[in-house]
């Protein structure tokens, strides 16, 4: 665990070291890659049957006319 510890550090101290647009251009890599992993794993989930509730709760609250337009 050291090892991946100073790893770590290494890695902060080099971002700490980018110019502003470099640290700019990171920050929307780590962006787009956190979204690229919210949507696989919305993916896994629907696959899978995990959100079926949300269905559900959509039918049951349009079949009592409940629902609100966004």
């Amino acid at each position: 665990m050291p090892k991946l510890r100073a790893r770590a550090d290494e890695i902060k101290a080099a971002i700490e070291a980018l110019p502003e647009d470099e640290y700019t251009q990171l920050r929307q890599w780590f962006a787009d890659k956190d979204w690229e992993r919210w949507d696989r794993q919305l993916e896994l989930d629907s696959e899978s049957g995990k959100l079926d509730f949300l269905i559900k709760e959509a039918i049951n609250e349009k079949g009592k006319e409940e629902l609100r337009e966004l």
